[in-house]
Protein backbone atom coordinates (compact mmCIF):
# COMPACT_ATOMS: atom_id res chain seq x y z
CA UNK A 1 0.00 0.00 0.00
CA UNK A 2 1.40 3.39 -0.88
CA UNK A 3 1.54 6.07 1.03
CA UNK A 4 -0.84 8.59 -0.58
CA UNK A 5 -2.95 5.48 -0.01
CA UNK A 6 -2.67 5.48 3.46
CA UNK A 7 -3.16 9.29 3.78
CA UNK A 8 -6.59 8.69 2.05
CA UNK A 9 -7.39 6.33 4.93
CA UNK A 10 -6.80 9.01 7.66
CA UNK A 11 -8.35 11.47 6.17
CA UNK A 12 -11.69 9.81 5.56
CA UNK A 13 -11.62 8.50 9.16
CA UNK A 14 -10.29 11.57 10.51
CA UNK A 15 -6.96 9.59 12.20
CA UNK A 16 -4.24 12.54 13.02
CA UNK A 17 -0.77 11.26 13.15
CA UNK A 18 2.47 10.21 11.19
CA UNK A 19 3.94 7.44 13.65
CA UNK A 20 5.09 4.18 11.42
CA UNK A 21 3.66 1.85 13.70
CA UNK A 22 0.47 4.05 13.30
CA UNK A 23 0.85 3.61 9.60
CA UNK A 24 1.45 0.00 9.76
CA UNK A 25 -1.35 -0.94 11.84
CA UNK A 26 -3.88 0.87 9.23
CA UNK A 27 -2.35 -0.86 6.48
CA UNK A 28 -2.86 -4.10 8.24
CA UNK A 29 -6.44 -3.06 8.48
CA UNK A 30 -7.08 -1.78 5.09
CA UNK A 31 -5.71 -5.15 3.40
CA UNK A 32 -7.63 -7.46 5.58
CA UNK A 33 -10.79 -5.68 4.94
CA UNK A 34 -11.62 -7.30 1.82
CA UNK A 35 -11.44 -10.57 3.26
CA UNK A 36 -14.18 -12.05 5.95
CA UNK A 37 -11.24 -12.93 8.44
CA UNK A 38 -11.63 -12.47 11.92
CA UNK A 39 -9.38 -9.79 13.42
CA UNK A 40 -8.62 -9.13 16.60
CA UNK A 41 -7.32 -5.58 17.35
CA UNK A 42 -4.49 -5.01 20.66
CA UNK A 43 -4.46 -1.64 22.53
CA UNK A 44 -4.31 0.40 25.56
CA UNK A 45 -7.71 2.42 26.78
CA UNK A 46 -8.49 4.72 24.79
CA UNK A 47 -6.01 4.52 22.09
CA UNK A 48 -8.30 4.32 19.04
CA UNK A 49 -9.10 1.17 18.33
CA UNK A 50 -13.07 1.70 17.30
CA UNK A 51 -11.44 3.51 14.39
CA UNK A 52 -9.24 0.69 12.76
CA UNK A 53 -13.23 -1.20 13.10
CA UNK A 54 -14.78 1.44 11.16
CA UNK A 55 -11.79 0.89 8.92
CA UNK A 56 -12.26 -2.76 8.14
CA UNK A 57 -16.19 -2.23 7.71
CA UNK A 58 -15.85 0.70 5.68
CA UNK A 59 -13.32 -0.92 3.45
CA UNK A 60 -15.20 -4.62 2.98
CA UNK A 61 -17.57 -5.84 0.91
CA UNK A 62 -19.85 -5.57 3.89
CA UNK A 63 -20.17 -2.04 3.66
CA UNK A 64 -23.49 -1.42 2.69
CA UNK A 65 -24.34 -3.76 5.68
CA UNK A 66 -25.05 -2.97 9.96
CA UNK A 67 -22.69 -2.29 11.98
CA UNK A 68 -23.10 -2.58 15.45
CA UNK A 69 -20.11 -1.82 18.25
CA UNK A 70 -20.91 -3.87 21.77
CA UNK A 71 -19.05 -3.18 24.80
CA UNK A 72 -18.67 -6.57 26.30
CA UNK A 73 -17.78 -5.09 29.90
CA UNK A 74 -20.57 -2.74 30.09
CA UNK A 75 -23.57 -5.37 29.93
CA UNK A 76 -24.02 -7.53 32.93
CA UNK A 77 -23.72 -11.26 32.51
CA UNK A 78 -26.84 -12.42 33.06
CA UNK A 79 -28.34 -10.51 30.17
CA UNK A 80 -25.54 -10.05 27.47
CA UNK A 81 -26.44 -13.89 25.74
CA UNK A 82 -30.08 -12.35 24.88
CA UNK A 83 -28.07 -9.08 23.72
CA UNK A 84 -26.42 -10.68 21.48
CA UNK A 85 -27.90 -14.03 20.52
CA UNK A 86 -32.01 -12.83 21.01
CA UNK A 87 -34.24 -14.74 23.48
CA UNK A 88 -37.73 -16.28 23.37
CA UNK A 89 -40.63 -15.18 24.82
CA UNK A 90 -40.97 -16.52 28.29
CA UNK A 91 -37.36 -17.71 28.15
CA UNK A 92 -36.81 -15.50 31.56
CA UNK A 93 -38.59 -13.12 34.17
CA UNK A 94 -39.31 -10.12 32.57
CA UNK A 95 -39.61 -11.76 28.32
CA UNK A 96 -42.70 -10.30 27.47
CA UNK A 97 -41.89 -10.89 23.93
CA UNK A 98 -39.48 -12.67 21.74
CA UNK A 99 -36.43 -10.75 20.78
CA UNK A 100 -33.49 -10.67 18.23
CA UNK A 101 -30.11 -10.23 18.86
CA UNK A 102 -26.92 -8.20 17.69
CA UNK A 103 -26.21 -11.20 15.61
CA UNK A 104 -29.38 -11.44 13.39
CA UNK A 105 -29.92 -7.99 13.44
CA UNK A 106 -26.48 -7.48 11.61
CA UNK A 107 -26.76 -10.64 8.93
CA UNK A 108 -24.36 -9.25 6.51
CA UNK A 109 -22.76 -6.93 8.31
CA UNK A 110 -20.06 -6.70 11.20
CA UNK A 111 -20.04 -6.46 14.93
CA UNK A 112 -17.09 -4.62 16.75
CA UNK A 113 -16.69 -6.60 20.02
CA UNK A 114 -14.96 -4.39 22.74
CA UNK A 115 -13.32 -5.23 26.06
CA UNK A 116 -13.81 -9.18 24.38
CA UNK A 117 -11.82 -10.40 27.46
CA UNK A 118 -14.82 -9.45 30.10
CA UNK A 119 -16.95 -11.60 28.07
CA UNK A 120 -18.66 -14.49 30.44
CA UNK A 121 -17.23 -18.30 29.82
CA UNK A 122 -20.83 -19.01 28.66
CA UNK A 123 -20.77 -16.31 26.06
CA UNK A 124 -17.43 -17.23 24.71
CA UNK A 125 -18.63 -20.74 24.29
CA UNK A 126 -21.68 -19.15 22.22
CA UNK A 127 -19.55 -16.89 19.93
CA UNK A 128 -17.31 -19.70 19.40
CA UNK A 129 -20.09 -21.71 17.56
CA UNK A 130 -20.72 -18.44 15.75
CA UNK A 131 -17.32 -18.67 14.56
CA UNK A 132 -16.99 -21.91 13.42
CA UNK A 133 -19.82 -22.63 11.87
CA UNK A 134 -22.13 -19.63 11.78
CA UNK A 135 -24.77 -20.83 13.83
CA UNK A 136 -26.52 -19.86 17.38
CA UNK A 137 -29.04 -20.84 19.45
CA UNK A 138 -31.39 -17.87 21.16
CA UNK A 139 -32.30 -17.87 24.77
CA UNK A 140 -35.05 -20.23 25.84
CA UNK A 141 -35.24 -21.77 22.13
CA UNK A 142 -33.90 -24.98 20.71
CA UNK A 143 -33.49 -24.14 16.76
CA UNK A 144 -30.22 -23.52 15.43
CA UNK A 145 -30.59 -19.98 13.04
CA UNK A 146 -27.75 -19.14 10.75
CA UNK A 147 -25.56 -16.09 10.29
CA UNK A 148 -23.30 -14.67 8.03
CA UNK A 149 -21.86 -11.54 10.33
CA UNK A 150 -17.86 -10.67 10.49
CA UNK A 151 -16.87 -10.71 13.94
CA UNK A 152 -13.74 -7.95 14.63
CA UNK A 153 -13.02 -7.72 18.67
CA UNK A 154 -10.92 -5.54 20.57
CA UNK A 155 -9.02 -5.37 24.11
CA UNK A 156 -7.09 -3.74 26.17
CA UNK A 157 -5.88 -7.17 28.24
CA UNK A 158 -3.20 -10.19 27.48
CA UNK A 159 -6.17 -12.57 26.51
CA UNK A 160 -3.39 -14.84 27.12
CA UNK A 161 -3.20 -14.27 30.37
CA UNK A 162 -6.63 -14.73 30.66
CA UNK A 163 -6.24 -17.73 29.11
CA UNK A 164 -3.55 -18.91 31.62
CA UNK A 165 -5.92 -17.80 34.59
CA UNK A 166 -8.87 -19.91 32.94
CA UNK A 167 -10.68 -17.19 32.66
CA UNK A 168 -10.58 -17.25 28.17
CA UNK A 169 -11.18 -20.11 26.03
CA UNK A 170 -8.12 -20.85 24.71
CA UNK A 171 -9.74 -21.96 21.51
CA UNK A 172 -12.00 -19.05 21.17
CA UNK A 173 -8.68 -16.93 21.50
CA UNK A 174 -6.88 -18.44 18.61
CA UNK A 175 -9.96 -18.11 16.86
CA UNK A 176 -10.52 -14.58 16.89
CA UNK A 177 -6.77 -13.87 16.76
CA UNK A 178 -6.69 -14.57 12.88
CA UNK A 179 -5.25 -11.83 12.07
CA UNK A 180 -3.81 -9.09 14.89
CA UNK A 181 -3.71 -5.70 14.48
CA UNK A 182 -1.77 -3.49 17.61
CA UNK A 183 -2.63 0.37 17.97
CA UNK A 184 0.27 1.81 19.63
CA UNK A 185 -0.24 4.07 22.50
CA UNK A 186 0.22 7.89 22.38
CA UNK A 187 3.41 7.83 24.45
CA UNK A 188 5.13 5.76 21.44
CA UNK A 189 3.99 7.93 18.35
CA UNK A 190 6.83 11.27 18.45
CA UNK A 191 5.16 14.18 17.13
CA UNK A 192 1.97 12.89 16.88
CA UNK A 193 1.03 14.00 20.42
CA UNK A 194 1.68 18.06 19.31
CA UNK A 195 -0.14 17.32 16.22
CA UNK A 196 -3.34 15.64 18.00
CA UNK A 197 -3.44 18.50 20.76
CA UNK A 198 -3.34 21.19 18.46
CA UNK A 199 -6.75 19.48 16.53
CA UNK A 200 -8.36 19.13 20.10
CA UNK A 201 -7.35 23.00 20.83
CA UNK A 202 -8.41 24.53 17.29
CA UNK A 203 -11.67 22.26 18.22
CA UNK A 204 -12.02 23.60 21.09
CA UNK A 205 -11.78 27.19 20.50
CA UNK A 206 -14.19 26.85 17.46
CA UNK A 207 -16.94 25.58 19.90
CA UNK A 208 -16.27 28.10 22.23
CA UNK A 209 -15.23 31.04 19.86
CA UNK A 210 -12.23 31.70 21.45
CA UNK A 211 -8.75 31.41 19.71
CA UNK A 212 -6.45 28.57 19.68
CA UNK A 213 -4.42 27.69 22.78
CA UNK A 214 -0.56 27.76 21.05
CA UNK A 215 2.63 25.87 23.10
CA UNK A 216 5.66 27.47 23.49
CA UNK A 217 8.87 25.32 22.35
CA UNK A 218 9.61 24.38 26.00
CA UNK A 219 5.98 23.27 26.39
CA UNK A 220 5.83 20.98 23.92
CA UNK A 221 8.96 19.56 25.27
CA UNK A 222 6.82 18.44 27.99
CA UNK A 223 3.39 17.34 26.80
CA UNK A 224 5.51 15.07 24.45
CA UNK A 225 7.47 13.58 27.29
CA UNK A 226 4.59 12.86 29.59
CA UNK A 227 3.24 9.13 29.25
CA UNK A 228 -0.46 9.85 28.86
CA UNK A 229 -1.76 6.38 30.38
CA UNK A 230 -5.10 7.12 29.22
CA UNK A 231 -3.55 7.88 25.33
CA UNK A 232 -5.29 9.70 23.08
CA UNK A 233 -8.71 10.46 25.30
CA UNK A 234 -6.89 11.97 28.35
CA UNK A 235 -5.09 14.46 25.97
CA UNK A 236 -7.89 15.85 24.09
CA UNK A 237 -9.74 16.20 28.03
CA UNK A 238 -6.49 18.31 28.49
CA UNK A 239 -6.60 20.73 25.39
CA UNK A 240 -10.17 21.17 26.40
CA UNK A 241 -9.23 22.09 29.84
CA UNK A 242 -6.45 24.50 28.46
CA UNK A 243 -9.03 25.76 26.23
CA UNK A 244 -11.76 26.87 28.54
CA UNK A 245 -9.31 27.52 31.73
CA UNK A 246 -6.42 29.57 30.50
CA UNK A 247 -6.91 33.55 30.01
CA UNK A 248 -3.58 33.67 28.33
CA UNK A 249 -3.37 32.08 24.60
CA UNK A 250 0.36 31.09 25.22
CA UNK A 251 1.41 28.72 27.64
CA UNK A 252 5.10 27.80 28.61
CA UNK A 253 5.97 24.37 30.60
CA UNK A 254 5.28 26.03 33.91
CA UNK A 255 1.71 27.10 32.78
CA UNK A 256 1.07 23.74 31.01
CA UNK A 257 2.45 21.56 34.07
CA UNK A 258 -0.63 21.74 36.63
CA UNK A 259 -2.54 20.31 33.67
CA UNK A 260 0.06 17.27 33.22
CA UNK A 261 -0.14 15.06 36.71
CA UNK A 262 3.00 13.72 37.68
CA UNK A 263 1.54 11.03 39.63
CA UNK A 264 0.85 9.43 36.33
CA UNK A 265 4.58 9.64 35.33
CA UNK A 266 5.47 6.01 35.74
CA UNK A 267 9.42 5.38 36.75
CA UNK A 268 9.53 1.52 36.32
CA UNK A 269 11.25 0.02 33.67
CA UNK A 270 9.62 -1.14 31.02
CA UNK A 271 9.69 -5.07 30.26
CA UNK A 272 10.55 -6.25 26.34
CA UNK A 273 9.17 -9.40 25.26
CA UNK A 274 9.29 -11.06 21.92
CA UNK A 275 7.18 -10.39 19.29
CA UNK A 276 4.98 -7.07 21.10
CA UNK A 277 4.87 -3.61 19.97
CA UNK A 278 5.45 -2.11 23.09
CA UNK A 279 7.19 -4.58 25.41
CA UNK A 280 3.66 -3.82 27.60
CA UNK A 281 2.19 -7.33 26.46
CA UNK A 282 5.49 -9.29 26.91
CA UNK A 283 3.66 -11.98 29.18
CA UNK A 284 5.64 -11.68 32.23
CA UNK A 285 3.88 -13.12 35.56
CA UNK A 286 4.74 -11.97 39.12
CA UNK A 287 6.70 -15.05 39.51
CA UNK A 288 8.91 -14.73 36.16
CA UNK A 289 9.30 -11.59 37.82
CA UNK A 290 10.37 -12.20 40.87
CA UNK A 291 12.65 -15.02 39.56
CA UNK A 292 14.37 -12.78 37.48
CA UNK A 293 15.01 -10.38 40.82
CA UNK A 294 16.64 -12.88 42.83
CA UNK A 295 18.79 -14.65 40.00
CA UNK A 296 19.93 -10.69 39.22
CA UNK A 297 20.85 -10.12 43.51
CA UNK A 298 22.42 -13.80 43.10
CA UNK A 299 24.87 -12.52 40.02
CA UNK A 300 25.56 -9.38 41.42
CA UNK A 301 26.91 -11.40 44.65
CA UNK A 302 28.77 -13.89 42.91
CA UNK A 303 30.58 -11.24 40.41
CA UNK A 304 31.48 -9.92 43.87
CA UNK A 305 33.04 -13.09 45.39
CA UNK A 306 34.68 -13.40 42.41
CA UNK A 307 36.21 -9.84 42.59
CA UNK A 308 37.22 -10.21 46.05
CA UNK A 309 38.54 -13.80 45.39
CA UNK A 310 40.71 -11.93 42.39
CA UNK A 311 42.25 -9.35 45.34
CA UNK A 312 42.97 -11.77 47.62
CA UNK A 313 44.92 -14.65 45.46
CA UNK A 314 46.16 -11.16 44.27
CA UNK A 315 47.75 -10.11 47.70
CA UNK A 316 45.59 -7.02 48.12
CA UNK A 317 43.97 -8.01 51.01
CA UNK A 318 43.24 -4.52 52.23
CA UNK A 319 41.59 -3.82 49.10
CA UNK A 320 39.73 -6.97 49.33
CA UNK A 321 38.31 -6.04 53.03
CA UNK A 322 37.40 -2.55 51.98
CA UNK A 323 35.14 -4.17 49.49
CA UNK A 324 33.38 -6.58 51.68
CA UNK A 325 32.86 -3.57 54.41
CA UNK A 326 31.10 -1.52 51.64
CA UNK A 327 28.77 -4.77 50.34
CA UNK A 328 28.88 -6.40 53.51
CA UNK A 329 24.78 -6.20 53.43
CA UNK A 330 25.39 -8.93 50.26
CA UNK A 331 27.04 -11.27 52.26
CA UNK A 332 26.03 -11.07 56.09
CA UNK A 333 27.25 -8.44 58.58
CA UNK A 334 28.30 -11.42 60.77
CA UNK A 335 29.70 -13.22 57.95
CA UNK A 336 31.28 -10.32 56.60
CA UNK A 337 32.92 -9.10 59.89
CA UNK A 338 34.12 -12.76 60.37
CA UNK A 339 36.11 -12.17 56.93
CA UNK A 340 37.51 -8.84 58.10
CA UNK A 341 38.88 -10.77 61.55
CA UNK A 342 39.69 -14.32 60.21
CA UNK A 343 37.75 -15.99 62.53
CA UNK A 344 34.82 -18.67 62.19
CA UNK A 345 33.11 -18.47 59.08
CA UNK A 346 35.36 -16.77 56.98
CA UNK A 347 36.04 -19.68 54.84
CA UNK A 348 33.09 -19.43 53.03
CA UNK A 349 33.91 -16.15 51.48
CA UNK A 350 37.53 -16.20 50.91
CA UNK A 351 38.28 -20.04 50.29
CA UNK A 352 41.57 -21.75 52.21
CA UNK A 353 43.24 -23.23 49.03
CA UNK A 354 44.14 -20.59 45.89
CA UNK A 355 44.80 -23.80 43.52
CA UNK A 356 41.53 -22.80 41.57
CA UNK A 357 42.54 -19.31 41.08
CA UNK A 358 46.35 -20.33 39.64
CA UNK A 359 48.06 -18.43 42.41
CA UNK A 360 48.67 -21.23 45.27
CA UNK A 361 52.26 -19.39 45.40
CA UNK A 362 51.36 -16.38 46.33
CA UNK A 363 48.41 -17.46 48.45
CA UNK A 364 50.31 -19.46 50.74
CA UNK A 365 47.24 -21.22 52.02
CA UNK A 366 47.44 -25.28 52.94
CA UNK A 367 47.01 -27.32 49.12
CA UNK A 368 44.95 -30.19 51.20
CA UNK A 369 42.21 -27.74 51.64
CA UNK A 370 38.82 -28.72 50.19
CA UNK A 371 37.92 -25.73 47.92
CA UNK A 372 33.99 -24.35 47.45
CA UNK A 373 33.53 -24.02 43.99
CA UNK A 374 31.21 -20.89 44.60
CA UNK A 375 30.60 -19.79 41.21
CA UNK A 376 29.69 -23.45 39.65
CA UNK A 377 27.39 -23.54 42.26
CA UNK A 378 25.69 -20.92 41.73
CA UNK A 379 24.91 -21.00 38.30
CA UNK A 380 23.48 -24.25 38.76
CA UNK A 381 21.02 -22.74 41.07
CA UNK A 382 20.35 -19.90 38.98
CA UNK A 383 19.75 -22.01 35.54
CA UNK A 384 17.29 -24.18 37.97
CA UNK A 385 13.85 -22.51 37.35
CA UNK A 386 12.32 -25.92 37.97
CA UNK A 387 13.90 -26.53 41.23
CA UNK A 388 13.28 -23.07 42.37
CA UNK A 389 9.63 -23.42 41.09
CA UNK A 390 9.11 -27.09 43.27
CA UNK A 391 10.62 -25.45 46.11
CA UNK A 392 7.69 -22.64 46.06
CA UNK A 393 5.28 -25.15 45.57
CA UNK A 394 5.89 -27.16 48.58
CA UNK A 395 6.05 -24.15 50.81
CA UNK A 396 3.40 -22.70 50.01
CA UNK A 397 1.61 -26.09 50.45
CA UNK A 398 3.16 -26.88 53.80
CA UNK A 399 1.87 -22.71 54.95
CA UNK A 400 -1.26 -23.74 53.94
CA UNK A 401 -1.44 -27.47 55.36
CA UNK A 402 -1.70 -28.67 51.64
CA UNK A 403 -4.95 -26.77 50.89
CA UNK A 404 -4.50 -26.30 46.86
CA UNK A 405 -6.26 -23.47 46.79
CA UNK A 406 -5.41 -21.42 49.35
CA UNK A 407 -1.35 -22.41 48.19
CA UNK A 408 -2.68 -21.65 44.40
CA UNK A 409 -3.92 -18.09 45.58
CA UNK A 410 -0.82 -17.68 47.48
CA UNK A 411 1.40 -18.39 44.74
CA UNK A 412 -0.46 -15.82 42.29
CA UNK A 413 -1.51 -18.79 39.86
CA UNK A 414 -5.08 -20.78 39.72
CA UNK A 415 -5.92 -24.13 41.08
CA UNK A 416 -6.04 -25.38 37.47
CA UNK A 417 -2.15 -24.17 37.11
CA UNK A 418 -1.33 -25.47 40.22
CA UNK A 419 -2.72 -29.14 39.41
CA UNK A 420 -0.70 -29.11 36.21
CA UNK A 421 2.08 -28.23 38.41
CA UNK A 422 1.90 -31.25 40.74
CA UNK A 423 1.88 -33.66 38.09
CA UNK A 424 4.72 -32.26 36.20
CA UNK A 425 6.93 -32.03 39.58
CA UNK A 426 5.19 -35.78 40.68
CA UNK A 427 3.52 -33.74 44.24
CA UNK A 428 0.62 -34.86 43.38
CA UNK A 429 0.93 -37.01 46.75
CA UNK A 430 1.82 -34.27 48.51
Amino acid sequence: MTTQEIQSIKLRFGIIGNAPALNYAIQVAAQVAPTDMTVLITGESGSGKESFSKIIHALSPRKHGQFIAINCGAIPEGTIDSELFGHEKGSFTGANEARKGYFEVTNGGTIFLDEIGEMPLGTQARLLRVLENGEFIRVGSSKVQKTDVRVVAATNVNLLDRVQAGTFREDLYYRLNTVPITVPPLRERGEDIYLLFRKFASDSAERYRSRPIILLPDAVQALTRFRFPGNIRQLKNIAEQISVLETERELDARRLAPYLPQDQVSRLPMLLGPGTADGAAAGYSERDLLYKILFDMRRDMTDLKKMVLELATGQRPHEAQELLRQNSHLFGNTAATAAFEGGPGAEYLLPASSTAYGNEAAAGYDEETPVEDIPHETEEETLSLDVKEREMILKALKKHNNKRKYAAHDLGISERTLYRKLKQYDLEQV
